[in-house]
């Protein structure tokens, strides 16, 4: 969700929050068509390593954690995951680091590791594996705008392909929503901003701030096909080239993944049948228009064969099935184009998307995507634009094994609609928000999908006027977002969250967040946060200078008094807080936080506490375990007013509660106020 002072239109992403304190043919077959192959000082904080020494073996992890950790949570994956740095390398790794514009903060699991040219990073492939993912970092230009720059894959010492690595769509800076110019000014100088404690425009003599200022967003990634399967036990080494453009090039791991055959469907209205171009030199758009047109009239599915296909505008898709031969293989790939004037919602720019009838038009149904990649050309945020890889309103839908990279979002969805299902889908590298329910979305769902890298949230139901109801994110895994939260949910009625696995979120912003804010619908029913676990979460938040929680409950435009039941969840290495629970300085004697009751939680490692309450209300708390807390287990501060009876955040015991956290001094409400612990890192998370 958007970090904005003002509201910029239904389309656009949120306001910001103030300052706490202040045709039908035989599909040709694949073979025919080719198969073209800180402000501040966060926790977490320490120097680069030396190189790290040679590892013994194939080192697969989820989310950075041993899997066992993190077993039967997060999307089912065909991929297997390495940190680069428990790869052999004659590089140097970096971090673990969770300061906010540095490149270990962004990277999965706080570590990376940097090469200079000449150098390497080699990993054993686990299983075997046809196909690779890079997740890599390079040097912006001077001037902003990117470069390019060579990597070397080799497979047992011969070498395989050369990578074309870009940083065309990283490297953003300043203030929201961002510029892609590192020599710019303050966007807002009429911003309070942490790096000076001051509104620099209404500051006497200015304050130098430094340029560039706050880069972010550094990481992209990158898929190859090697061209044949490898055995377990083979090595892929990546080298960056002697004579590199890129003084360093940073990689963060390796997704490594056995790949199968070209999906073919051999009834289908075929988009080669109608004049798609799968080189991507000519525009496919149109083609794909008329084998959709064709489909509807003939009850049949589209396919779309292996190859690229450029389309730079929406394919407005309404009771169709458009299937491709795998995301692998089949790319829609699109540039951004400059509107010649604005359309009514705003937009300044199209680009390349399948998009959903407006749900004022009645919206769409019994639409059905799978099987494809779509890969974006935004690089820049600009929150009226509807420059999303999936839009529009979508009921009675599915869509499953999609790529999407490179878009504003991944899927914006504006309601009022319903049962759509969304599945076994990767979303990664996006300038804003992977997966949005915005607005009435009712009975629908998002399973074992995987985000990386994304701009803002990386999940969300947003009840903006309308509220959404009866909907579940369930065995998600959300990675690195780089601003905001992991999962995020904005007011609405009976919504589950349940199995999920967050982790690392960058800065102002949480694993899990539950926000009456945004103008969003107030909470109703019931919330169920269930069965899910974060690690290396509770980020800095920069406006207000405090640590989060892990978890994240926050009444800004209004009381949060719903049944919200946390129960049986994993915060795990959190960096400041597993939980809190907090009002707005500005609203604090007006909302009150209630009726959340925590069971059957694990909390392993925090850099301050299990949870502070930074709000009017209470909780109720049974069979929560903690191990490894950096401060006092409650830090109660209320909301602020520190009345003689003690603070006006009450905790019940239920029993059960282990760890020595809850100690009977704590209960009801002791003020134990402590506005900016001392941070202790915890340990590394282990087998409970």
């Amino acid at each position: 969700m958007s970090r904005k002072i003002t509201v910029v239109g239904a389309r656009s992403r949120r306001p910001r929050r103030t300052a706490l304190c202040a045709a039908a043919v035989a599909s040709m077959t694949a073979a025919a068509v080719g198969l073209g192959v800180l402000a501040g000082t966060p926790a977490g904080a320490r120097p680069a390593s030396a190189p790290a020494p040679s590892a013994p073996g194939p080192a697969v992890t989820r989310a950075a954690l041993d899997p066992a950790l993190v077993a039967g949570r997060g999307a089912k994956v065909a991929f297997a995951e390495q940190e680069a740095e428990n790869a052999v390398t004659d590089g140097t790794v970096i971090g673990p680091d969770r300061t906010a514009y540095t490149l270990p903060a962004e990277a999965s699991g706080r570590k990376a590791v940097s090469l200079a040219p000449g150098q390497h990073v080699e990993f054993t492939l686990p299983a075997s594996a046809n196909a690779i993912t890079v997740r890599y970092s390079i040097p912006d230009a001077p001037g902003g705008g990117g470069i390019t720059a060579p990597l070397d894959v080799a497979v047992n010492g011969k070498k395989r392909s050369t990578m074309t690595l870009t940083s065309q769509y990283s490297w953003l800076y300043n203030q929201y929503p961002f510029s892609n110019d590192p020599g710019a000014g303050l966007l807002h100088p009429d911003w309070w901003i942490t790096e000076c404690s001051c509104v620099p425009a209404a500051t006497t003599p200015s304050p130098v701030i430094g340029k560039p200022f706050r880069p972010s967003h550094f990481y992209d990634e990158q898929r190859l096909l090697l061209g044949r399967t490898y055995r377990a036990g083979d090595t892929v080494r990546l080298t960056v080239p002697a004579g590199s453009r890129a003084a360093s090039t940073t990689v963060d791991l390796l997704d490594s993944e056995l790949v199968g055959l070209p999906h073919v469907e051999l009834l289908a209205a075929n988009v080669l049948a109608f004049g798609a171009d799968p080189t991507g030199r000519r525009d496919a758009a149109g083609a794909i228009d008329k084998a959709i047109a064709f489909a509807r009239r003939t009850h049949l599915k589209v396919y779309i064969p292996p190859g690229t296909y450029r389309v730079d505008r929406h394919i407005v898709v309404d009771d169709v099935t458009i299937t491709g031969a795998g995301n692998w293989y089949t790319k829609i790939k699109g540039r951004e184009v400059a509107l010649d004037e604005p359309a009514a919602d705003g937009s300044v720019h199209t680009g390349v998307g399948f998009y959903g009838k407006d749900a004022a038009d009645g919206g769409s149904r019994n639409v059905h995507l799978s099987g494809f990649a779509i890969e974006g050309d935004v690089r820049e945020r600009v929150d009226t634009d509807q420059v999303n890889g999936i839009g529009g309103a979508l009921s009675d839908s599915t869509i499953e094994g999609l790529h999407i990279s490179h878009t504003k979002v991944g899927m914006w969805f504006d309601g009022p609609m319903k049962n759509l299902r969304i599945s076994d889908n990767i979303i990664v590298d996006q300038i804003a928000d992977a997966i949005n329910f915005h607005t009435g979305v009712t009975d629908s769902r998002v399973s074992d999908t995987f985000v990386r890298n994304s701009g803002d949230d990386g999940l969300a139901m947003w009840s903006e006027k309308t509220a959404n109801a009866r909907n579940t994110f369930d065995h998600n895994t959300v990675q690195t977002p780089v601003l905001a939260n992991g999962i995020a949910i904005y007011g609405g009625t009976d919504n589950t969250v349940s199995n999920n696995l967050v982790a690392d979120p960058i800065r102002e912003g949480s694993a899990l967040h539950v926000g009456s804010r945004f103008g969003a619908e107030p909470f109703a029913g019931k919330l169920n946060l269930t069965g899910n676990t974060t690690v290396r979460a509770g980020t800095y938040e920069l406006n207000w200078n405090i640590g989060l929680g892990a978890l994240w409950i926050f009444a800004l435009d209004k009381s949060i008094d719903a049944d919200i039941r946390v129960t049986g969840n994993s915060f795990l290495d959190s960096t400041y807080n597993a939980i809190m629970l907090v009002s707005d300085w500005a609203v604090k004697d007006q909302y009150v936080i209630k009726g959340v009751h925590f069971k059957d939680i694990k909390v392993d490692g925090t850099g301050t506490s299990v949870l502070s309450a930074r709000a009017a209300g209470g909780a109720t708390f049974e069979n929560v375990d903690a191990r490894n807390v950096g401060a006092v287990g409650v830090n109660n501060c209320g909301s602020f007013n520190f009345p003689a009876t003690g603070s006006e955040f009450s905790l019940t015991d239920l029993g059960g509660n282990d760890g020595g956290w809850l100690a009977p001094w704590l209960l009801p409400n002791t003020i134990t106020c402590n506005d900016r612990p001392d941070v202790v890192p915890p340990p590394a998370p282990g087998t409970w």
